[in-house]
């Protein structure tokens, strides 16, 4: 697999942070930003679909605003009385 090099701007506070969490894992800067990158666009692409899948529903199950804040509502009540 090519690899690109890349220059990146961080605050010093949080080039810091990334540094410390480097050392403690026992591997380098880029292995960690590597990671996160890897994670975010994971993440990004499962709420992508998500979010499609949730458009879908609404257009073609007929789904009004007002069905969607009432489900939302009913499991957060559900899930406060189960704690």
């Amino acid at each position: 697999m090519s690899t690109a090099t890349v220059n990146i701007s961080f605050q010093e506070s949080l080039l810091a942070d990334i540094d410390k969490i480097a050392m403690v894992e026992s591997r380098s800067r880029s292995e960690l930003l590597r990671e996160a990158v890897r994670l975010y666009i994971d993440r990004k692409q499962r709420w992508d679909k998500i979010f499609a899948y949730g458009r879908a529903v609404a257009t073609h199950g007929n789904l009004t605003k007002a069905d969607v804040a009432s489900e939302v509502q009913a499991y957060r009540q559900q899930k406060a009385r189960n704690r």
